[in-house]
């Protein structure tokens, strides 16, 4: 498949992909047996790159890093690059393009991460949409340092997933797929945060005309206003001087380029 144009936006590089780029990614990735990372990027885990080494290392080992973030979208879009809409990649917008295809093609997919209870629920809720598709839980309850993370190991080994779904939130997910990636089998491992939680219908799910608009973060805040605040009103305060390189930085892009 074809190679995506990667670009460097607030300090951190992204591919510039579409859903559709990253299911044909993951079935190819399947079908040839390979392992991979499937990463993405927002303005949180922006900052959180900016401050861990360990979030910077689990980005340079990824091997496909979509844009999670409208914001980053325009910034990109008012540097020049030939970014949109379509570019946008989370797990809410081609969830059911996922499930189709894992039922369709009978990928083995296993999620660990959030709550037992609610982890019943999305699996229920995703087996009605897709009732023969292949799917294992845990929770993600868990010492990640301890041995309850080598049980878990062990069942991901015994189940072989074709699909991982880590869903433990920023920055542990990240901290965990780096720590224990050569210890997984053979999969394409996604990180999702809070995906199973929206499955569940225990997180408020914005509507998706409010993603197109730009409009989504505005939506989960009035939603969630304590919890994400200083994620939406004090952290992307720290990437201005990642913005500043960026408008130094494309001038001689556009240079080189004529």
């Amino acid at each position: 498949m074809d190679i995506p144009a990667r670009l460097s936006l607030l300090g951190a590089e992204v591919d510039v992909i579409t859903p559709a780029y990253v299911m044909d990614f993951i079935s190819q990735r399947i079908a040839a047996g390979r392992r991979a990372i499937v990463a993405n990027h927002n303005l949180h885990s922006l900052y959180l790159f900016q401050k861990s080494a360990e979030m910077r290392a689990f980005y340079a080992q990824a091997d496909l890093i979509e844009i999670d973030s409208m914001p980053m979208i325009a910034w990109g879009r008012l540097l020049g690059f030939d970014v949109s809409r379509a570019n946008r990649c989370t797990y809410l917008d081609f969830r059911e393009d996922f499930w189709s295809l894992a039922e369709a093609k009978g990928w083995r997919v296993y999620h660990v991460g959030g709550v037992a209870d609610h982890n019943e629920a999305s699996r229920a809720a995703i087996l009605t949409r897709y009732p023969k598709v292949h799917l294992d839980v845990r929770d993600g309850y868990f010492d990640i340092d301890g041995p309850g993370n080598d049980l878990i190991l062990k069942d991901i080994a015994d189940k072989r997933p074709d699909v991982l779904l880590v869903g433990m939130g920023m920055p542990r997910q990240e901290h965990w797929i780096l720590k224990n990636y050569e210890r997984l089998p053979d999969c394409v491992v996604l990180p999702v945060g809070a995906a199973f939680d929206y499955e569940a219908g225990v997180a408020y799910t914005p509507p998706r005309w409010t993603g197109r608009l730009g409009l989504e973060w505005l939506v989960r805040f009035v939603h969630e206003p304590r919890r994400l605040f200083e994620r939406y009103f004090v952290e992307p305060w720290t990437l201005i001087p990642q913005a500043f390189r960026d408008v130094l930085k494309r001038p001689q892009t556009q240079h080189a380029a004529e």
